[in-house]
C-alpha cells in the first residue's frame, strides 16, 4: 500500500512547520510560479502509456478504497487545495491560490483560485471543501485512515464563495499538509449519493485527467483534459502529457509481465526477485528493445510483514508472536527464493537509522528451540497422538488471509516450518475486494500486507491504540500501547523534524518489542522495466517518488517510437540506457 506522490496532484507528505512562528500570508512575497523543476517543459502532448495496476480494487475511490492505485486514479481526477515543490518539499497553490495562518498555528484559512472550475465549468467553491470535509468525517462513511488527520479540526466556516477557514483543535505539526492535501470532490455532483457508493463513475472532476472507458476487471483508462482549468499555469508545463493513461489489472504478477513482454503493457515495475534476475534477458532486453533500469533517489521505504490479528487469541500473547518470527526462515527464503537481492527488516522505520542513528533491534533470526521455549511458556503443549499444540483443548490452527498466488511459495516453506513446530497454517486465498471486506471488519487471524512511508514519519494511525479498532483504519493489528500512545501525543505539537523522528525511533524500537508483525524484506531502489519508446527526466523518476511519477513526468516521444518499430523489424539494437540512475549524483 505504497503512497503515491505526484508533481503536483499529490497525495500529501506530511512536513514541518518550523518556519511559521507569526501570522503570515502564503506563498510568500516575492514567490512567482515556475516550472516543476523536473519536468519537461517543451514535452509533447499526446500517446498513451499502459501500466500494470495490480488486482482489480474495491473502488475507485480512494476515500473508501485506502490501496495506490486508487490512490493515483482520485490524484489525476481531484485536486488538493495545496500541491508540493517535488524537490524542495515546499507548499505550492493549488485549488487555493494562497492561504494564512494564525500566529497560533490553529486558524487555516484558504482562498480558492478563481479560474478554478469542475469539468461541467461549474466554479470550484468553498462549499465543495466543506462538503468533502463533511463526508469524509461522517461516522457511517467507509473513510477510517482518512479521518485521523482531518477529526484535529472544527467545522469548517465559508467565508464566501472562495474562501474557507479551519480551525484546529489543537496544535499539530501536520495540521496545513492535513487540510491543504486532501481531494477536493463536487458537492453538485456527488451531496444526494449514498458516499459509500460513490465506486466507479465520477462524471465531474477538476484534474488533469477524466475517467475513460472502464472494463470491470481488465482495464481502466484516464482521457487527458483539454480544458483543465490549470492547464496554461506555469506548474502545470511539462506534467500530465499523456493522452491516455491505461491501468491494466490482472490477478497475478507473473500475467502481467507476460503481457509486457508482448507489448501491451508499456511500464512495468518489478517487484519480484525472479523476474529480474531471471526473466529480463533475450533479444528484446538484450537489444535494449525494453530498458531495466535501477532507481535510486530519496523514495522513503516503507516496510512489509505478517501483519497479526492482537485482537483475538492467540495472537493476543506476546509470546506466541514472538514465537511465529522465529519460525519464518527469511534467511532461506531470501537466498533461494530472491537471489540475496533484499535486506531483512529490524524497523518499522527503516530510513531512521543512519551511522549517526544505528538501529538498535536486534535483527529476528530463524531459531525454532527458541519458538518451541516461547511457546511453552504461554502454555501451549503438544498432543502426544497429533504432535500439535494446544492449550485449553484447543489446537494451535490458524488462518491466513491471502490475496496473491505468487506468495504461496513463500507461505508453502513458512507452513512446514510451522507444522514442525505443531502449529497448522490454513491459507484462504481471497481477490482484493473480499481481501478489503475482510480486513475492514478485522476477519482475520494473519495477513500479508505492505506500507508505503512519508518523508516525515506520522506514527498515529498505524500505531495509535485510538485507532485499533477504528474499521477500514490502517492500524490492522489493533496494537495498543500506553507508552506509545504517549510519545503519539508528545510529538504532535513538535515541529522540529528531528525531535520528532528521535520520538519515532523510540516508537519503533517498543513497537519492534512487542512483534505485532512477521518483519520480512525491502529494497532502497526501483526496479523499472520500458519499452524504448517514451522521453523521461535524466532523473528518470522524482527525487521522492516510484513509478508512479512516470504518469506525470514522462511522454510520449514518436521519433523514439519509430525508432523502436524500425530497430524491431531489422532486428537491430538500440543504444543502451543507463543501468542504474541516481538522483543525488545528476
Amino acid at each position: 500500500m505504497k503512497t503515491l506522490f505526484c508533481p503536483r496532484i499529490a497525495t500529501f507528505i506530511a512536513v514541518s512547520l518550523v518556519s511559521i512562528a507569526t501570522a503570515e500570508e502564503f506563498p510568500r512575497p516575492g514567490w512567482k510560479p515556475a516550472a516543476n523543476p523536473l519536468a519537461n517543459p517543451d514535452a509533447p502532448s499526446g500517446g498513451q502509456l499502459s501500466v500494470y495496476a495490480g488486482q482489480y480494487p474495491r473502488s475507485f475511490n480512494y476515500y473508501l478504497d485506502n490501496n495506490t492505485f486508487s490512490a493515483e486514479l482520485f490524484g489525476a481526477l481531484y485536486e488538493t487545495l495545496l500541491s508540493m515543490s517535488p524537490t524542495t518539499l515546499e507548499y505550492e497553490p493549488a485549488l487555493a491560490e494562497r492561504w494564512s495562518l494564525s500566529d497560533d498555528k490553529t486558524v487555516f484559512t484558504f482562498h480558492i483560485h478563481p479560474a478554478a472550475r469542475w469539468s461541467d465549468g461549474t466554479p470550484v467553491t468553498a462549499a465543495d471543501v466543506e462538503w468533502t470535509f463533511q463526508a469524509i468525517l461522517n461516522p457511517t462513511n467507509m473513510t477510517g485512515p482518512h479521518k485521523v488527520a482531518l477529526e484535529t479540526f472544527l467545522p469548517p466556516e465559508i467565508v464566501n464563495e472562495r474562501c474557507i477557514r479551519f480551525k484546529a483543535r489543537e496544535v499539530h505539526w501536520r495540521n496545513l499538509s492535513a487540510i491543504g492535501g486532501f481531494q477536493i470532490l463536487p458537492r453538485h455532483a456527488f451531496q444526494d449519493k449514498d458516499f459509500n457508493k460513490i465506486n466507479f463513475e465520477f462524471p465531474v472532476v477538476s484534474g488533469p485527467y477524466r475517467l475513460g472507458e472502464l472494463k470491470e476487471g481488465l482495464y481502466a483508462t484516464l482521457e487527458r483534459r483539454t480544458n483543465w482549468w490549470a492547464r496554461s499555469l506555469p506548474m502545470s508545463r511539462g506534467i500530465a502529457n499523456f493522452d491516455r493513461l491505461k491501468f491494466r489489472f490482472f490477478a497475478e504478477q507473473e500475467n502481467a509481465f507476460e503481457a509486457f513482454k508482448k507489448g501491451d503493457i508499456d511500464l512495468f515495475a518489478v517487484y519480484m526477485a525472479r523476474i529480474w534476475m531471471n526473466e529480463t534477458s533475450g533479444e528484446k532486453f538484450d537489444r535494449h528493445w525494453i530498458v531495466k533500469q535501477k532507481i535510486f533517489n530519496h523514495n522513503p521505504v516503507g516496510f512489509q510483514g505478517f501483519a497479526m490479528n492482537m485482537r483475538r487469541p492467540p495472537f493476543n500473547d506476546v509470546r506466541v508472536r514472538e514465537a511465529l518470527c522465529h519460525l519464518l526462515n527469511r534467511e532461506r527464503m531470501n537466498q533461494t527464493l530472491m537471489y540475496n537481492q533484499y535486506f531483512l527488516h529490524r524497523s518499522y522505520f527503516e530510513d531512521l537509522y543512519d551511522a549517526q542513528h544505528p538501529c538498535p533491534n536486534p535483527p529476528v533470526t530463524f531459531d525454532p528451540e527458541k519458538a518451541r521455549t516461547l511457546l511453552a511458556k504461554a502454555g501451549w503443549k503438544a498432543n502426544p497422538n497429533t504432535g500439535i499444540l494446544e492449550k485449553d483443548g484447543k489446537p494451535f490452527v490458524f488462518r491466513f488471509l491471502n490475496r496473491d498466488a505468487s506468495s504461496e511459495k513463500f507461505l508453502s516453506i513458512f507452513a512446514e516450518d510451522l507444522r514442525n513446530a505443531g502449529i497448522e497454517m490454513r491459507i484462504e486465498q481471497k481477490d482484493w475486494a473480499s481481501w478489503t471486506r475482510d480486513m475492514d471488519e478485522f476477519n482475520y487471524d494473519m495477513t500479508w500486507a505492505a506500507w508505503g512511508a512519508s518523508i516525515f514519519k506520522d506514527p498515529e494511525g498505524m500505531w495509535s491504540s485510538r485507532e485499533a479498532d477504528r474499521k477500514g483504519g490502517i492500524n490492522i493489528t489493533g496494537f495498543k500501547n500506553e507508552q506509545v500512545d504517549q510519545w503519539i501525543e508528545k510529538q504532535k505539537s513538535l515541529f522540529d523534524v528531528g525531535q520528532r523522528h528521535a520520538i519515532c525511533r523510540d516508537i519503533d524500537r517498543l513497537v519492534y518489542a512487542e512483534y505485532p508483525y512477521i518483519l520480512l524484506w525491502n529494497l532502497n531502489y526501483t526496479r523499472l522495466l520500458y519499452w524504448n519508446k517514451f522521453g523521461t527526466p535524466s532523473s528518470v523518476l522524482g527525487k521522492y517518488g516510484s513509478e508512479g511519477n512516470a504518469y506525470w513526468l514522462w511522454w510520449y516521444d514518436e521519433d523514439s517510437h519509430a525508432d523502436l518499430k524500425q530497430a524491431m523489424q531489422d532486428d537491430a539494437e538500440l543504444p543502451a540506457a543507463r543501468p542504474e540512475v541516481h538522483f543525488d549524483a545528476l
